[in-house]
């Protein structure tokens, strides 16, 4: 059995967090939850994480702060920022993905976690085509 990918998730929202961990963990993925930026930060750095999905607003340090530090720490680790509307993609942000609230489904958001996964696994040009190829039928930059 091939062993679980882990993804880092963050949002303050304990509903919202707790529904993503389901939705998560049904497909087969270990999902380290958390509810502030500060202590998702720390398990990234003690615990292996293969991706990390994370809310821009949070309490105290904010989701493109998270990216930031991630990105420092380890470069190839896919990231996806969560935006609301209001803000859009005004965010300065290294994060891999940018989605806003309410214009992406679960399954589109599932769907980036699988490519970016499989980005990450292989950087060979085929991985990099099908990226390129989800991007195109999705309307991604």
């Amino acid at each position: 059995m091939k062993p679980k990918k882990t993804i880092l998730c963050v949002d303050e929202n304990e509903a919202s967090l707790s529904i993503r961990k389901i939705m998560l963990e049904t497909r087969g993925y270990r999902v380290l939850p958390h509810r502030n930026a500060e202590d998702a930060l720390v398990s990234f750095r003690t615990s292996p994480t293969d991706l990390v999905l994370c809310e821009q607003l949070l309490p105290g340090a904010d989701g493109a702060w998270l990216v930031a530090q991630v990105k420092s720490d380890a470069p190839r680790t896919p990231t996806i920022l969560l935006t609301d509307r209001s803000h859009g993609n005004q965010y300065n942000t290294v994060a891999d993905v940018l989605l806003t609230h309410g214009m992406w489904e679960p399954a589109h958001l599932l769907e980036h976690i699988r490519v970016l996964l499989i980005k990450r696994r292989s950087p060979k040009r085929s991985s990099q085509a099908s990226v390129k190829q989800f991007d195109s039928r999705i309307g991604a930059a």
